[in-house]
């Protein structure tokens, strides 16, 4: 289903609004990286700042100029049922390739409650990949958890992992990654140790900035350049950490307004960064190799 590098788009702002000049121009710079696919309204667009109505023109705006040219995966998930339902119909409206569903956050479900959850999401009849993050749900579930649910809820078909517990990882790709499911990278730093146990996707927030990089390094690793791909993700691995000096998604949005395609613009909560992280990011900008970003 989803192979290869998904950008999770940020949403470019300019004086409080969505920049939709800007965001056709990431997207252009994204398709001629050689991206797969994108992510709609994930935690790098800020989605929580965003009003119901400029999520949908996001979604409107975006399939409109991908216009079936790569997969789209949109996100829907929040901490409410009710309120990740009137989500998915939305997004449903624009028949995207799958729908990006969050373990509830803060109210960390028991087992009965997330089952019943992601079978309500499943009625849209529209693949899920599940997102899990326990860094900003408060929530883990070990395998057995998975196990279960995955059980019940067949339309799960993928999971975007954001754990960094490399037992936890392992033993996740060991037991459904292939026929099962699709286990997809979710944070940047550890994309070789996802491509290792057998993932072929990556969702990445930085790659809003360095996508040519590991649109390189995944296409080498599924040719079998093992070697020459690590070579690419030492020469892009100082990006990659300067791309979460702060919170998400206030570098990459610094970094993109470095290199001429939006404002760095952040919506509250979020704000601006601090002048010593920019300085630390621009020093890693300026001995980048510039074959490695957009």
């Amino acid at each position: 289903m989803f192979d290869g590098v998904l950008t999770a788009l940020i949403t470019p702002f300019k004086n409080g609004k969505i920049d939709f000049d800007s965001f056709e121009k990431l997207i252009d710079r994204q398709f001629s990286a050689g991206v797969s696919g994108f992510v709609l309204l994930g935690t790098t667009a800020e989605t929580p700042s965003l009003t119901v109505a400029e999520k949908e023109e996001i979604i409107k705006f975006a399939t409109q100029k991908i216009n079936k040219n790569a997969k789209i995966i949109i996100g829907a998930g929040s901490n409410s049922t009710a309120t990740t339902l009137k989500n998915i119909e939305t997004a449903a409206k624009y028949s995207p390739d799958a729908l990006l569903v969050v373990t509830p956050y803060y109210n960390k479900p028991n087992l009965s409650g997330m089952i019943a959850h992601f079978t309500m999401c499943a009625q849209a009849k529209l693949p899920i990949v599940l997102y899990h993050i326990p860094g900003r749900t408060g929530q883990k579930l070990s395998v057995k958890f998975f196990s279960e649910l995955l059980s019940a809820v067949p339309a799960i078909k993928a999971v975007k992992e954001s754990d960094y517990d490399i037992n936890h990882i392992t033993e996740i790709a060991v037991k459904f990654g292939g026929s099962r499911l699709e286990y997809i990278c979710g944070n940047d730093e550890l994309l070789p140790v996802f491509l290792g146990l057998g993932s072929n996707a990556i969702i990445s927030a930085g790659a809003n900035s360095f996508a040519p990089a590991f649109v390189k390094i995944c296409r080498l690793f599924a040719d079998g350049k093992t070697q020459e791909a690590m070579q690419t993700f030492r020469a892009v691995f100082p990006l990659v950490g300067a791309s979460y000096f702060e919170v998400n998604p206030t570098c990459p949005k610094y970094i993109l307004e470095k290199l001429g395609v939006c404002s760095q613009e952040v919506r509250l909560p979020l704000g601006p960064l601090s002048p010593e992280t920019k300085q630390k990011i621009d020093a890693v900008l300026n001995s980048a190799d510039k074959n490695v970003i957009i």
